[in-house]
Order: C-alpha cells, then structure tokens, then sequence
C-alpha cells in the first residue's frame, strides 16, 4: 500500500513528486538526455529534450534570457577518469617489458590516479558553488596545487618502490578526502535542497567504495592467503580496479543529480 501511495504520488505535481521522479526513478544517463536548461520544457518530448542538450554549447551561457550551465566540468570529469583507466591499463599491458620501463609504467600509473582525483573535484564543485565563485576558485585552485604536487611526487622514482606503497596510498586518500571541506560548505550552504542531499549520498559512497578498494589493495587480500593461486584473476589489484570504477560511477550519478538541480535553479545575479 506505502508503495501504490509512492507511485501515484509521483504522478502528481509539486516539487516531491518532480524530485521523486527525476532523481529517484531517472538513471543519471537518463537525466542527461532529459535535461533542459531553462527547466520550462516540462511537457517537451524526451526526442526535444536531447536535441536541446545536443545543440547547446559547452562554453555558452545562455540565449534569450535563460542561462545554460556549462557542461564543460562534466566532460573534464570524463577525461580524467579515461585518462586513468588508459594510464592504467597500458601500465599493466608494457611494464613487463623491462625493469627500467616497468618502474616508468607504474609512475604513469600513479599520475593518472591523481589526474583522476584532480578532475573529479571539478563538477561538484563548479555547480554546487556555481554562484559563489570566491569559494568554487578557492577550492578548485587547492585541489589543482595538490595534484600538481602530487603528480611530480608520484614520478619521482625513489618513491615508486614498493617500500613507499603506504605513502602512495596515504597520498590519494589525503587528495580524495579533502573534498570533505566542500562537501560540508555546500551541505551548509544548500542542506534545504532534497537534490545536494542525494549528491552527497552518492558521494560518501563513493568514498566508501575508494575505501574497500585501497583495502584490499595495501593489504593484498586475498593472494597473501593463498600465495600463487590468484597470479591470473582475483588478486587485490584487480579487486581495486572493480572498486574504482564503481567508484567512478557513483560520482558520475552525483554529478547527474547535482548538474540537472543546477540547470533548475535560479540565475546568479
């Protein structure tokens, strides 16, 4: 019965019902395709609707009054998640070719791992403090420095010995759990919209998964109980990559819901 009221209340109007069905029953992808950027094309076709997220510039801010967001922290998102998993898996494919190359490989590895973190900060960041940008720059400047910093770290080669595995790990989840100041920032700031709080949801899963994965990976379960029978499939390095994708995802979805609550907003005077 709580179920039956659920859905016929999401058929109705109201802000309940539209947050019901665009953030609880939408998919991220379909809230993408779904997106208008002046938020008045309710009745529109979904056929309209991605023609309009189609035409729209990444860099433009609007026509006849309306403002359209900017995708381009999306799409930088996108980037840097590809240009860690490429990183990644041509570290894997070629470090076996010799010592020298594989301690270069495996330096590259860890560059696009921060590279990643580095544009994973943009997004939620841009929208959530879309109109405050003191704070946006603030905090995008900070988390830019850290990787940057992070990056010559990484390819130093004195530190890509697997003596230095705990500080490698400890460097990223350092990068990643910064992004717990602007989280509380824009929960402050926003703790009255239902759409930054399901962001926020999707963010500290995010995290969680990061967590399992850096896990099993600085503990190296589960091959340190069964030494050589997980060499091909199972061991902790892969159960880390499986993490961080999901990962990945996760923070995708809370983009989604972060970006189309933006594009419904007011414009910034």
């Amino acid at each position: 019965m709580a179920l039956a009221s659920l859905m016929e209340g999401a058929k109705g109007g109201g802000p309940v019902s539209s947050f019901f069905r665009t953030t609880i029953i939408a998919t991220p992808l379909m809230t993408m395709l779904t997106m208008d950027g002046n938020n008045s094309s309710n009745n529109a076709s979904p056929g309209e609707n991605y023609r309009h997220f189609s035409e729209s510039s990444l860099l433009d801010t609007g026509t006849g009054g309306a403002e359209l967001v900017p995708m381009w922290p999306w799409f930088l998102f996108l980037a840097g998640a590809m240009c860690c998993l490429v990183f990644s898996s041509v570290s894997h494919l070629l470090a076996c070719h010799s010592n020298h190359l594989s301690r270069f490989f495996w330096r590259l590895d860890y560059a696009g791992i921060s590279i990643m973190i580095v544009c994973s900060y943009y997004a939620p960041v841009y929208y959530s403090f879309y109109c405050h940008p003191l704070s946006s720059l603030l905090y995008l400047t900070s988390i830019t420095i850290l990787g940057v910093l992070a990056i010559i770290t990484l390819l130093t080669p004195a530190l890509s010995s697997p003596d230095f595995r705990v500080f490698r790990v400890s460097l990223f989840l350092g990068m990643g759990f910064t992004g717990f100041i602007p989280a509380v920032h824009a929960a402050a700031l926003f703790w009255d919209h239902p759409h930054v709080l399901v962001a926020l949801g999707y963010e500290i899963l995010m995290g969680i998964l990061y967590a399992i994965g850096v896990w099993f990976y600085v503990n190296r379960v589960p091959e340190r109980w069964k030494p050589g029978f997980f060499d091909l499939a199972g061991h902790s390095h892969q159960i880390f990559h499986v993490f961080v994708v999901g990962g990945a995802l996760t923070h995708s979805a809370a983009i989604m819901v972060i970006l189309h609550w933006r594009q419904g907003m007011p414009t910034c005077f």
